[in-house]
């Protein structure tokens, strides 16, 4: 029997979408006000959701607590109030994008979680605008 278990967070932070080698008219045409230089921010929700087997002596899939503090030391500390491109090692040679921000989190989190349980990152950058991310 596998149940998933899942943990909501957030994180303010500013961040740019463009590219180093295109010039201000590609990065323009292509992430339009998103290529602000001035960067811009976004209130970023985060679920991440555990699914593994229940362990029959505690009734847990994990601890929700052991969950939330990986969630905190991992994301939250390092992206809350931060500006992506400068302040976050993994994105200095990386786009910001809401696609590569939940693989860099499913790969900090995942180090983390049982190899048998499976790992689900969801992050909104905006209500109507979110990613999924699985693994591969």
């Amino acid at each position: 029997m596998k149940v998933t278990i899942s943990r909501k967070a957030h994180f303010n932070a500013a961040h740019r979408l463009y590219r180093k080698d295109w010039t201000m008219e590609q990065n323009d045409a292509v992430f339009g006000k998103c290529n602000n230089p001035n960067f811009h921010g976004h209130n970023y929700e985060l679920i991440v959701s555990v699914t593994g087997k229940i362990n029959p002596e505690t009734g847990y899939v994990m601890d929700i607590k052991d969950l939330a503090n990986i969630i905190y030391e991992e994301i939250e500390t390092q992206f809350d109030h931060k500006n992506l491109n400068l302040d976050v090692p993994e994105f200095q040679d990386l786009n910001p994008t809401a696609e590569n921000i939940v693989v860099v989190i499913w790969n900090k989190i995942r180090k983390s979680i049982a190899s048998e349980n499976d790992l689900e990152v969801v992050l909104y950058e905006t209500p109507r605008n979110f990613v999924t991310y699985k693994g591969e």
